[in-house]
């Protein structure tokens, strides 16, 4: 078995995507319409998937008041400072600067508008593909 996909509550699932396919990459492989809204994205490689949605049964996560470390969507970068100044520019927020960790990855963690935690990392070893 292999992952298929990560779901997130999000408050407007249309917008999420249409932000996600612009910024980052993702395609929208299917889309629903009411009640939720759902929307699976795909990532650049096609092996990554997101199911985000607005199901009325449940509340959406506060995300801007959680703690990063708790929740993240982490993205590979070959130019952090480069995709640091064009997130922002698309409605992204700073959360920490780009910093060096001790295994000489360089990190970059911003909010997406809806307050969901998103990294951007360039590894000092790639660890997949």
């Amino acid at each position: 078995m292999r992952i298929e996909h990560v779901a997130l509550q999000v408050a407007d699932p249309a917008a999420a995507a249409a932000w996600y396919e612009k910024n980052l990459g993702f395609t929208v492989r299917r889309a629903g319409g009411a009640p939720a809204h759902v929307r699976f994205i795909a990532d650049a490689s096609g092996s990554v998937m997101l199911e985000i949605y607005n199901n009325p049964r449940m509340r959406t996560p506060d995300y801007a008041s959680m703690d990063p470390l708790l929740l993240h969507l982490a993205f590979e970068s070959d130019d952090i400072e480069a995709d640091r100044d064009r997130l922002l520019a698309a409605g992204a927020t700073l959360v920490e600067d780009v910093t060096t960790i001790p295994t000489g990855d360089r990190v970059l963690m911003m909010r997406d508008p809806w307050g969901l935690a998103i990294q951007a990392v360039t590894r000092s070893q790639r660890m997949l593909g």
